[in-house]
């Protein structure tokens, strides 16, 4: 039956007050239960942020707090002179020139070479797309010791390269460099260029402009998002490079990374390292700044393009019977100089292969054979050293999955509140300090906070674990970086959705975010594992004499005089690089075109 309201309006509700009315009366318990679900909510956001605060606080801030620390507090006094002693010498400004000058040019140049490559791997059509992809990838999570031996070995006397006399030039680190970023503009820039609305470029076509202006005037301005955002990023990686520069370029040609390394192992002059890791600190934070920023106007960029639209990649080939494209020849230029990179890219890791088999005046598998025995200097054969990267990383990545998982997932919610906003974004940047700062302040700051840490009576450097979570502090941005562009573009109507068809919080998570961000996580899981298996920095510091890891061996190796214990050295390297280029392609099969993070 109809009831009258309040108003004197009828209603063809039920008379009695239903559940849907204000004054409606709840079920017996459901004002509980309502409670209960908002606390466990909140507890579980709460402990979703403190257990990566936590790891942060405790495996990165303190130890770098306790090793920049120590050069500026003498006698428990603060001592700030170590500022006026260390910019009073001419080889600070000097590190300091060469460090800005390295990473400039090496940006330049990436950007220059890594823009047409974009163009060609993510907007053309061709056999072997996937496997091209996947071989510019494998030099970015290549461990930096092995780019530097891939280098040398080409660029020494008697290599093929060697009559270009560059072996420890500038030129040769800018090479390096180049060759270690280069993937980080093509697939930042191509990530975005595969999903770009072609729409506005046709009509700028159609309106008479010629490819290039077109190019010029409408794409490049919308991709300039991505490629400022991936110039901060080469500016930083490289800025930073730490196993590269300290093989081709020595004491000659150092950087702020390799100075401070210089400055605390061999000097043991750490008000000096603290100095230079307070500097590459600032730098690194106005990197990060610009990338942060070019980051958002990517994301806004990338919601610009029709969700619905169907972007063809275009085919090199011109059909039979089409009218002849003005702009074939600017599509023949991008693909003749991506091909000739991609070749440069490929010279130096098959030189390596070739130089691993070089013995004496003959060609064999004699330093192969002798990566089972333990000689030159290493305690351990090169195999077990392997097999302890390998357990090491798989530690590592597990570890930084779970902290980096709980952060994107924190960081990819859109709170209303302006304050929360703010908490989020800081959170997000907090979390991208660890690509920047010095991966040797860290190291050292583990082995002098790690005894009796916080006070506590407890010596954890002997732990086993502690090169693990080093390798985790490094891995966590790369997780974050690759799952939070997912986590982002999920509608948020979708979550609603499954809440409101009574979906617990816990199982939205699973059902909505967990399964669509699936792909991205184990691509995160790759390029961890990979940045793991290659860190070098920390792990030199921290890794015990009985089981050190592959990149440890290898610069050891590097070290010992003599053709055996060099040809230990690159047979090391390729197997290194065979394991990392395993990962990258286990990884490119998880990632379907378009899908996957920024790198």
């Amino acid at each position: 039956m109809p009831a009258r309201t309040p108003g004197g309006r009828w209603s063809a509700g039920p008379s009695h007050p239903g559940p849907s009315h204000p004054g409606a009366a709840r079920p017996r318990g459901g004002r509980g239960r309502d409670r209960a679900g908002r606390l466990g909510r909140g507890t579980v956001w709460t402990v979703a942020v403190v257990v990566p605060l936590a790891f942060l606080v405790a495996f990165f801030a303190y130890p770098v707090a306790v090793m920049v620390g120590r050069g500026f507090v003498v006698d428990g006094q603060l001592d700030l002179s170590g500022f006026a002693d260390v910019f009073s010498r001419p080889r600070t400004w000097r590190i300091i020139g060469q460090t800005l000058g390295q990473a400039g040019v090496a940006t330049v140049v990436s950007v220059l070479l890594g823009v047409p490559g974009a163009y060609v791997l993510y907007r053309h059509r061709f056999a072997g797309r996937a496997a091209v992809r996947a071989l510019v990838t494998v030099p970015f999570v290549l461990p930096t010791v092995v780019v530097g031996v891939a280098f040398r070995s080409l660029l020494v006397e008697g290599g093929p390269l060697g009559f270009l006399h560059l072996d420890g030039t500038f030129a040769a680190i800018v090479a390096a460099l180049v060759f270690f970023n280069y993937a980080v503009v093509v697939r930042s820039v191509g990530g975005l260029w595969e999903r770009l609305d072609p729409r506005a470029e046709q009509a700028a076509r159609a309106l008479g402009a010629t490819p290039w202006r077109a190019l010029r005037t409408v794409t490049l301005p919308a991709l300039t998002p991505a490629i400022a955002s991936a110039a901060s990023l080469v500016f930083l990686f490289s800025a930073t490079a730490f196993g590269t520069v300290l093989v081709l370029g020595g004491l000659q040609f150092g950087t702020i990374e390799t100075e401070i390394w210089v400055q605390t192992t061999q000097f043991l002059d750490l008000r000096a390292a603290a100095v230079l890791s307070v500097v590459q600190l600032v730098v690194v934070a106005g990197a990060l700044l610009v990338a942060g920023r070019a980051r958002t106007r990517r994301e806004r960029a990338l919601q610009l393009a029709d969700p619905g639209l169907v972007v063809r990649p275009l085919r090199l080939r011109r059909r039979r019977g089409e009218p002849r494209d003005d702009g074939l020849a600017l599509v023949r230029g991008a693909t003749a100089l991506t091909a000739l990179v991609v070749v440069l890219l490929a010279l130096p890791l098959l030189h390596l292969v070739v130089r691993s088999l070089r013995v004496g005046d003959g060609w064999g598998l004699d330093h192969y054979v002798a990566l089972s025995t333990a000689s030159g200097g290493v305690t351990v054969s090169v195999w077990q050293a392997a097999l302890t990267s390998l357990r090491t990383a798989v530690d590592a990545t597990l570890l930084a999955l779970v902290v980096g998982g709980l952060v994107a997932l924190i960081v990819s919610r859109r709170p209303r509140r302006p304050a929360a906003r703010r908490a989020v974004a800081g959170l997000d940047a907090l979390f991208m300090l660890p690509l920047g700062v010095s991966a040797v302040t860290v190291g050292f700051g583990f082995l002098l906070a790690m005894h009796e840490p916080f006070g506590l009576d407890l010596d954890l450097r002997r732990s086993p674990l502690l090169v693990p979570v080093a390798q985790a502090v490094v891995a966590v941005p790369l997780v974050v970086r690759t799952v939070l562009p997912v986590l982002r573009a999920i509608d948020p109507r979708l979550r609603e959705a499954a809440a409101t068809l009574g979906a617990a919080p816990g199982r939205v998570l699973r059902t909505v975010d967990g399964a669509l961000a699936l792909r991205a996580v184990g691509l995160a899981v790759g390029f961890a594992f990979a940045a793991s298996l290659g860190e070098f920095g920390a792990t030199s510091f921290l890794a015990r004499p009985d089981s050190p890891t592959l990149p440890v061996v290898i610069f050891r190796l590097i070290g010992r005089p003599g053709p055996e214990s060099y040809g230990r050295a690159l047979a090391a390297s390729v197997l290194l690089a065979v394991l990392t280029a395993t990962v990258v392609a286990l990884c490119e099969r998880l990632r379907r075109a378009g899908e996957g993070g920024e790198w």
